[in-house]
C-alpha cells in the first residue's frame, strides 16, 4: 500500500500479485488490501469511478478500516461528488476511537473541509478547516499539505 501511495505502482502491483498468490484464502488480503491497493493506483491515474468500484469489495469492512473509508472519500472528492465524499470522511472521523493516532484522521478532517467547499457550504467548510488546523497546530509550517489547506481556506468567501 505504501508503494501505491508513493506512486511506485509497478512495485505495488508486484507485491499485491505476490501476496494474492501466497494467501488465496486470506479474506482480508483478498477483500480489503488488494482492492485497496488497486483503488489507490486508480486514484493516481485520476480514475475515481474505477477506484470507487474496486472499494465496493471492501464494504463489509468499512467499520474497521479507516483507510478504505478515507480512500473512498478521496475518490468521491476527485470525482466532484462532494456529498458522497463528506459522508465517507464523516465515517472516518466517527471511528476516531478505533485508532486515535491514525494518519487518515486529520486528512479526513481536511477532506471534509474540501467536500463541504465543493458543495458550496462555506460555513461548514470553514469549521472543518478550523478542525484540521487545530489538529495540525504544532506541525511545521512549511509542510506542503498544510500550506495548500491554508491557501484553500483563504479562498473561501
Amino acid at each position: 500500500m505504501a508503494y501505491a501511495l508513493a506512486g511506485e505502482e509497478r512495485k505495488a502491483q508486484e507485491l499485491s500479485s505476490e501476496v494474492t498468490k501466497r494467501r488465496p484464502e486470506d479474506t482480508l488480503v483478498q477483500s480489503v488490501w488488494v482492492p485497496l491497493v488497486s483503488a489507490i493506483i486508480e486514484l493516481n491515474h485520476k480514475n475515481s469511478a474505477k477506484a470507487v468500484q474496486l472499494l465496493t469489495a471492501c464494504a463489509l469492512y468499512d467499520r474497521t478500516n479507516l483507510l478504505v473509508l478515507f480512500t473512498r472519500g478521496r475518490a468521491y472528492l476527485h470525482a466532484g461528488q462532494g456529498n458522497e465524499a463528506a459522508q465517507e470522511f464523516q465515517k472516518v472521523l466517527a471511528l476516531r476511537n478505533l485508532s486515535p493516532t491514525d494518519l487518515s484522521l486529520p486528512l479526513a478532517q481536511l477532506g471534509l473541509a474540501r467536500a463541504y467547499a465543493l458543495q458550496g457550504d462555506t460555513s461548514r467548510s470553514r469549521i472543518a478547516y478550523h478542525g484540521f488546523f487545530a489538529l495540525w497546530k504544532d506541525a511545521d509550517p512549511d509542510i506542503p499539505i498544510l500550506q495548500q489547506a491554508k491557501a484553500e481556506y483563504a479562498k473561501l468567501k
